[in-house]
This record gives C-alpha cells, structure tokens and sequence, in this order.
C-alpha cells in the first residue's frame, strides 16, 4: 500500500493487482478488491470501517493476455502479482506473513484454483517505506500520526457501537 494524504490528514493504503487478461474473470474481480483491502486492513490493525474503506484504493492492472512472458517467453500459465506498499514498521513478520497467506488465498480463489494449486503463479510483494521518505499533500507523512489516526477511529467505532443487551 502506497501511503498518500488526504484532505483530512490521514493516509490512504494502496494495493496494485497485475493480471493478464482472463487470469480472473470480470465477476470475481470485484469481490477480490474488496477482500485484498479488507485483509490489509485487518493485519494491519486498523478498524475495517467506512472511514478506512475510503481511503483505501486497489488498483487493478489487467495486461493483454499476451502481455506477459514466463522465462522471457510468451505464454505459460497465467501468474498474478499483488504489490503491497506500507510504512516501515507497519506489519511485523508475523502479520506480515498472515497477509502474505490470504492475499495468496484470494488472488486463487478469484482465478478459479485452489490455492495449493496456484503455487508459484501468484506472488505478493511487501515493500516497506522507510520513515520520511514518503509524503503527500506536500507533506512528509508519518506513522505515528497514521497509528494515532487509526486509534482514534476504533475508539470512535466502539463508543458508536452499542453494549450487547443482557442475556
């Protein structure tokens, strides 16, 4: 996920999907997006609320289905790739690889597989962005003040949400 600022002063996750064209069909695609921002939310610990569904935008690449080479030659089995960009220390090793697992479960789901039998033909990248070396709105963007952001959200969720009535 790439960290962008929005107007109200939070950061917006990114998750950019590349796939050769009917790898996963039209109908699968949109419940895929929806379950890659869902599950990024989740590791990362932030509230999979509306606040953070808005601010939370999945790209979707579909290259031709000729576009893509597998040992620099055309055709193969189709492979997808899912490139998650996050603040340095975002996602421990732990979450890290709980993301890692059902981002891989998902993009086979949506291509019609098991995912034992997707093996090697979805990868998901994790890239890290170190501390003040990412911004947006003119600004260098820091993660305390996302982690403050997305405490403040769940603690606004909870108040919200009504006590469960007594049994």
């Amino acid at each position: 996920m790439t960290v962008i600022l929005d107007p109200k002063g939070t950061a917006m996750p990114m998750i950019e999907v590349t796939s050769p064209a009917g790898a996963i069909a039209p109908d699968a695609r949109e419940e895929l997006l929806d379950e890659l921002a869902g599950r990024l939310l989740h590791w990362e610990g932030a509230p999979d609320t509306e606040f953070f569904r808005e601010i939370s935008w999945v790209y979707f690449n579909e290259l031709p289905a000729d576009g893509l080479y597998v040992g620099g030659r055309p055709g193969g089995e189709p492979r997808v790739r899912v490139e998650i960009t996050t603040p340095e220390g975002a996602l421990s090793q732990r979450r890290r690889a709980g993301l890692v697992a059902d981002v891989h479960a998902a993009v086979s789901r949506a291509m019609g597989v098991a995912p034992e039998a997707a093996g090697l033909h979805v990868w998901v990248l994790c890239r890290e962005i170190a501390e003040g070396s990412w911004g947006a709105g003119g600004a260098i963007v820091e993660f305390a003040k996302l982690r403050e952001a997305s405490k403040a959200e769940r603690e606004r969720t909870e108040a919200a949400t009504p006590a469960p009535a007594p049994a």
